[in-house]
Formats: structure tokens, C-alpha cells, sequence
């Protein structure tokens, strides 16, 4: 019995101590599929729609994914002067990776309508990240729509808690964690994987791959149950199929080239040559023998033999290199491109790398700055600050292409990501290196995986820049061609190898374990055994890789580049820091402008000073420790003239906001007829302190710190205080 739109139907599971709901009909009811998806407190709304008409002047899945996140949703306004939600975060922009990169394999091919998903959180418990809920939701939405998916599709994160696995752990839980996994996956097979880890072992790796597997089939027969009670008829489309005819004419006009072309190693350019001089011949054939191809009147016929072409000669490399066990460039499965590393290259930054691997070339800069640099990440969780940065660029003149320079991509924004996991774990604790560090990798070439390129680079640039880095991380993209029970992995795949490839498998780790990784796979079926031959075969890359790098630089460098800032620590009495900082931050404001330094003090006391040179930094430290320095009898200070008392004495300032008495006494050894004669106002003098009265009041004497005139028998002379301390 088909559902009535206008009631609502939940489905519900406890999952793992909390209750898991899918509800639809409630919300948004024009959307072409609506779920509300609801984990304890936390609510997600993701809605699928589909445009009407189909497009027919393109020839690819015209889908969009968007994640975000209200402010309100943990009782939050936006931070900043325009008080709502602007474009999305980082964070938001990861997060519908997350969803589009498992849905999209799931959506026909020849689908050509326009299709949008938006996942919105709308209520947030601050111990539940939303964002796999959102993968959930586009599933399930999809499911029920009359879009046509070949679902349902799960997700759940992964972390592990003194030995023991557990789905979906709070964001507290994590940081106890020693790997945080994202695992999508069918009732049969893994999809994707997204994570990080603190150098795990490939077993360690499989076992939690297989715990999630089994959390995520609790969760498709989840949404199967929402789908049995929502049955929608699916929306009819056009398969794109070309004639057996077609086809074999194509394929037959261009084999004897092909045949060619797929056993001479060439480069990335002469491929892209050989597929011109294919397309060209392809086209002459088809317009001699079919005219116009009235059949694919509304697909334009031209890109119809390029597809064509295309699938031939998909078909044909992979034939070659499961039966010949030889790859495009002449390589053997295993084998890795030529590596070339260097450090130093750029003088006046911090530290610098450069990474080539085959066609492939990161130039990665790293940059040491202040506790003022670190990031300001603002949302619905609390805000917190990152000290590690690490951003990558792929300028259009890596693939050697025209393209304008906009905005960062989100494909940008995913592989940087990825590396920064990959490196984060390895890095020194703050106590140990205050720095807040950016790495910046700039792609210069690219022909496969240049995020695992990023990863070597970024790590070479550490230790060039003297950041006591633990380990070297070296990274490697790992490929599968699968045909039946005919398997062929490849280490370190070229960029047309992913394309006509059943996986992308990138892993990145040091000599002791998995930091990082990133698979998305193509087709169903893959099991866990291929998965270990594929890890292991990952492991061996890295290692040969970690052996070159390490022979580069074999640990981080002991000094800083000159051009550095650099640390200097003191420790204040903690009852002391609201006299540092001053009304409104003025004194540290003013300390830090006359020394050129920067100043920050924490809650126990310490304060860190950041200076470009020593001198600096230590008279930033004088001034502070004078500033909560307790007067102490016998201590020699630097005074300052504030009044002269003609007959009395001197009203010396010896430390901030203190003063004392020099008495006309203990100005000189000689007697002294006028004060003015020897002292003015402003004179800085050195003084000891001799003597703290009971009422507050300090008596301070100069003539201490002079040498003794030669005396005469019987005359007697004040008594001061033994071994004077040293001026400070």
C-alpha cells in the first residue's frame, strides 16, 4: 500500500545506547525525497531534489552535495560583524565530501538530471559530530525519492578506546582515541574510507574496517525499513547505450594504433597526443559510415565517439595489465616512478621542500609564527584554535591547462586535509614547540596523487625547518584493477590509472604505522583479503620511500632559519599577572611595543616571549620581571631620580610604582652640601635597598655601591649588608 505524503512515518533502532530515528513526510515535503535523521539530540535534515527536464548538453552526473551548519542549532550566534550563517566552513566543505564521494558511484551513469542534496543540522549535542549523520540522510532521502539509487549506503565513524572499537564516539572520546575512521559502505562492500591514526597496523586497520562493516548494515536495514513503508515508483530515464555496430566499427578502426599505443611507454602529453590522433580517426570513420548518427540526435554525436573511444580504451589498458602485468608507463605492478627530494631550496623562508615522484612535484614551504597565528576554528562546536595548518594548491598550469584563479576548490580543500592528517600526529607537543606552524604545498606538476606527494614534501619541509618532527611520513596512492577473479593492484598509480581503475587507496605513515588514509572504490565486491595484499603492498612502497627521505635529511635540523621568531620563557608569580597585563592589557601592550616583541602569559604564570633577535627578548624580560620583582634588603636595583628634598635626600624609584628614600647620608662617602649638585631629576642610578620599615616605607643607599674612601684611625662608618646581590 503506497504512503499517504501528508503523514509522518519514523523508523527507529537503538543504536549503541542511543536511539537512532529516520522520519519523513513531516519535513519539507516538496523535496523529491525529505528525512529527518535524529541521534539522541542531534537532528539532521537532508532533502534530495531533481529537476524535471533532463539535460542533454552534457555527458556527465550533474550532482551537488551541501552540508551545513546552523549556528542555532547549538544555541549559538554567529560570530563576526554580519550575524548569520556565510559560505561554508572548511569543515562543512570536508563533511559533504563525505556524503557526495560514496553517493555519487551509487547514481546512473547516463542519470542527466540535475540533482541536489543538502544536509542542514538543526540540532546539535555538543557530544555528536552530525556530519555522518548527513551521509545517512542522503541515502535514505535518495531511497525514497524517485531518483534512481542503487542504495541504501551507510556511515559511521570508528575510533578505539583502551583496546576496544566503538561506532560514532563523542568528539571528547576521540581525543583519547588512537585512529578516527569515516567508513562508508553497501550490505556487501566498503565504499570509502576517510581517517586518521596514530601509527596503526594494517591488521588494526582491517579489524576496524570490519567492525564498521557490520555497524553499517544495522543502519541500511534501517533505512530499508523506512523505504518498505514509503514506496515511490522510480522516475524513467535514458540509458545511454551505443549500437554493437558503432562500437565495433570504432573499435576496429583504431585497434591496430591502439594495440600500439598501449605497449610504447609514454608520457603524460604523448598520451594525451595518441587519443587526439584515436578521436580523429574515430570521427572520419563514423561520418563516412553513419552520416550524422541520427540515433544520438539529442547526445551530440561527437561526444558520443569520445565516450566510445574512451570505454575502448579503458577496456584495452586494463586488459593489458591484467594479463601482462605491465602498466602504461612500462612499469611493473609494484614498481614505483623515479623519486627525487631536496630541502633548503627557498632561503628566506622557514623551511622548504621539493618532492618529485614520477610527473609529479609538490613544492611544499613550512612557516613558524606566534600563538597570534594560530586559527580561530568558530561553529557549533566551541571554538578552538589549531597551531598546524596545512594548505594545498593546484594551479591549472600543473596539468598543463588554462583555467581561471578563483577561489580555493573543494578538491583543494580534501587533499589538504588529508595531508595535514597524515603529518598532525607526528608533530612535537606545544610545551615542547611553541610554535604555531603553516605548511603550504604548491603543486607544480601532477599526473597521480599529489596529496601523497604533499605529505613527503610537507614532512621533508618540517625537518628542513627544524620542527622536531617524531617521525618522517611518507605517502603512496595504491590502485585495482579487478575483472572477475582476475586482480592486479598497482603501487603509486598515474592520474589515468585512477581513471580507469576500480579503487583509489591512498595510505600515508610512518616506518611504525598508518597516520593517514583515503580509499574510494568503484565497484562492489572487493574483500577484505584484497584489501591486506593492497595495505601490505602499501607498506613496502612506504618504506622504500621513507629510506629516500630520510638519506635527504635524516633529522630535523637543529637550528632555526634566522629568519625564525624566536622563544623566550620566564615564570611570574601568578597573583602578578594583573599587574603585567595592566588596566585593559596597557603595560603588556606597552612592553611589547617598546621591545618589538610579542607576549603572551598563561594561567600558571608562564609568559612567552617572541622576538625576531635576543636583545629584544631580553629586555622584554627585564621590564616584566622588574615589573614583579619584590623588593628585598641587600638586592641592587636600577633607580630612577623622581623628586629631589634639598637637605634631605633623593625619592628614588628602584621598581615600578615603588619608591624609597635615599637619604643625603648614603648618596656619597663625602659629605654633600646640595643634593642638586650631584643628583637631577630623571637620573637613573644603581641603589641597594637597606632597610623596610614597618609602615611600608623603603630606605635605599648609593653610597653602598661606592668604593670606600681610605679612613682614618677611629672614625667609624656605617655597616651595610655583605655580598650585595648583582644588579638586575
Amino acid at each position: 500500500m503506497e504512503h499517504n505524503p501528508t503523514e509522518s512515518v519514523v523508523v527507529k533502532i537503538d543504536f549503541d545506547g542511543k536511539e537512532l530515528s529516520l522520519e519523513a513526510g513531516k519535513f519539507a515535503k516538496f523535496a523529491n525525497g525529505s528525512v529527518m535523521v535524529k541521534y539522541d539530540q542531534t537532528m539532521v535534515l537532508v532533502t534530495a531534489v531533481a529537476s524535471d527536464t533532463e539535460r542533454e548538453d552534457i555527458d556527465f552526473l550533474p550532482l551537488q552535495v551541501e552540508y551545513r551548519e546552523k549556528s542555532s542549532s547549538a544555541g549559538k550566534i554567529p560570530g563576526g560583524f554580519i550575524k548569520r550563517e556565510g559560505k561554508p566552513t572548511e569543515r562543512e566543505i570536508l563533511s559533504a565530501r563525505l556524503i557526495d564521494r560514496p553517493i555519487r558511484p551509487l547514481i546512473p551513469k547516463s542519470w542527466r538530471y540535475e540533482t541536489q542534496i543538502i544536509a542542514t543540522v538543526f540540532s546539535s549535542q555538543p557530544d555528536i559530530d552530525p556530519d555522518v549523520l548527513g551521509m545517512i540522510g542522503a541515502s535514505a532521502s535518495l531511497l525514497i525519492s524517485d531518483i534512481p539509487f542503487n542504495g541504501p549506503i551507510s556511515e559511521v565513524r570508528v575510533g578505539r578506546l583502551n583496546g576496544k572499537f566503538k561506532a560514532n564516539p563523542s568528539i571528547e572520546e576521540l581525543k583519547n582515541s588512537d585512529m578516527d575512521l569515516t567508513v562508508a559502505g553497501t550490505d556487501t562492500s566498503i565504499v570509502m574510507v576517510e581517517g586518521e591514526a596514530k601509527e596503526i597496523s594494517e591488521e588494526d586497520f582491517l579489524s576496524a574496517l570490519e567492525f564498521a562493516h557490520e555497524k553499517i548494515r544495522i543502519i541500511n536495514k534501517l533505512q530499508a525499513d523506512l523505504f518498505e513503508k514509503i514506496r515511490k515508483p522510480k522516475r524513467e530515464y535514458k540509458e545511454i547505450i551505443y549500437s554493437d555496430e558503432l562500437v565495433n566499427s570504432i573499435k576496429e578502426a583504431i585497434k591496430e594504433d591502439l594495440n600500439e599505443y598501449i605497449h610504447t611507454i609514454t608520457t603524460k602529453k604523448e598520451r594525451k597526443d595518441w587519443r587526439e590522433r584515436f578521436l580523429q580517426k574515430a570521427l572520419e570513420i563514423v561520418v563516412d559510415k553513419f552520416g550524422t548518427l541520427e540515433e544520438y540526435a539529442n547526445f551530440d554525436f561527437q561526444r558520443a565517439v569520445i565516450n566510445i573511444v574512451n570505454e575502448i580504451e579503458k577496456e584495452a589498458m586494463r586488459n593489458m595489465i591484467l594479463s601482462e602485468g605491465r602498466r602504461l608507463d612500462g612499469r611493473g605492478l609494484k614498481e614505483i616512478r623515479p623519486i627525487h627530494c631536496e630541502v633548503g631550496l627557498l632561503p628566506r623562508t622557514h623551511g622548504s621542500s621539493l618532492f618529485t615522484r614520477g610527473e609529479t612535484q609538490a613544492l611544499c614551504t613550512t612557516t613558524l609564527g606566534t600563538k597570534d597565528d594560530e586559527q580561530i576554528l568558530d561553529g557549533i562546536l566551541p571554538i578552538f584554535t589549531s597551531r598546524f595548518m596545512l594548505h594545498y594548491n593546484f594551479p591549472p598550469f600543473c596539468t598543463g591547462e588554462v583555467g581561471k584563479l578563483t577561489g580555493v576548490s573543494r578538491r583543494e580543500i580534501g587533499h589538504g586535509n588529508l595531508a595535514e592528517r597524515a603529518l598532525k600526529n607526528m608533530l612535537p607537543e606545544q610545551d615542547v614547540f611553541p610554535y604555531t606552524i603553516r605548511v603550504v604545498s604548491d603543486i607544480l606538476e601532477s599526473n597521480g596523487s599529489s596529496s601523497m606527494a604533499t605529505v613527503c614534501a610537507g614532512s621533508l619541509s618540517l625537518f628542513d625547518a627544524g620542527v622536531p618532527l617524531k617521525k618522517h611520513v611518507a605517502g603512496i596512492a595504491m590502485g585495482l584493477i579487478k575483472e572477475g577473479d582476475n586482480v592486479a593492484i598497482l603501487t603509486d598509480i598515474l592520474g589515468d590509472e585512477d581513471h580507469l581503475g576500480d579503487m583509489d587507496f591512498k595510505v600515508a605513515g610512518t616506518r611504525d604505522g598508518i597516520t593517514a588514509c583515503q580509499m574510494d572504490i568503484k565497484i562492489e565486491g572487493i574483500s577484505i583479503d584484497i584489501m591486506r595484499r593492497a595495505l601490505e603492498q602499501a607498506r613496502e612502497a612506504r618504506m622504500f620511500v621513507l629510506d629516500l627521505m630520510y638519506k635527504t635529511i635524516s633529522e630535523p635540523r637543529p637550528d632555526l632559519s634566522p629568519y625564525a621568531p624566536r622563544y623566550k620563557f620566564i615564570k611570574i608569580p601568578t597573583d602578578m599577572i594583573g599587574l603585567v597585563i595592566g588596566p585593559g592589557g596597557e603595560k603588556i601592550r606597552s612592553i611589547s611595543k617598546e621591545t618589538n616583541t610579542s607576549l603572551f602569559i598563561e594561567e600558571d604564570g608562564t609568559v612567552q616571549i617572541v622576538s625576531s633577535n635576543k636583545e629584544d627578548a631580553q629586555r622584554a624580560a627585564e621590564m616584566i620581571e622588574s615589573l614583579v620583582r619584590k623588593p628585598e634588603i641587600g638586592d641592587v636595583y636600577k633607580g630612577e631620580v623622581k623628586e629631589i628634598r634639598e637637605g634631605l635626600g633623593a625619592i628614588v624609584e628602584f621598581l615600578p610604582k615603588k619608591t624609597g628614600l635615599l637619604h643625603i647620608s648614603h648618596i656619597d662617602h663625602k659629605r654633600i652640601e646640595k643634593i642638586s649638585d650631584v643628583l637631577s631629576v630623571g637620573d637613573k642610578i644603581d641603589v641597594m635597598l637597606i632597610e623596610m620599615t614597618g609602615d611600608g616605607k623603603y630606605k635605599l643607599s648609593r653610597k653602598a655601591l661606592l668604593p670606600k674612601p681610605q679612613t682614618q684611625q677611629g672614625v667609624k662608618h656605617f655597616t651595610y649588608p655583605n655580598n650585595p646581590k648583582p644588579n638586575r
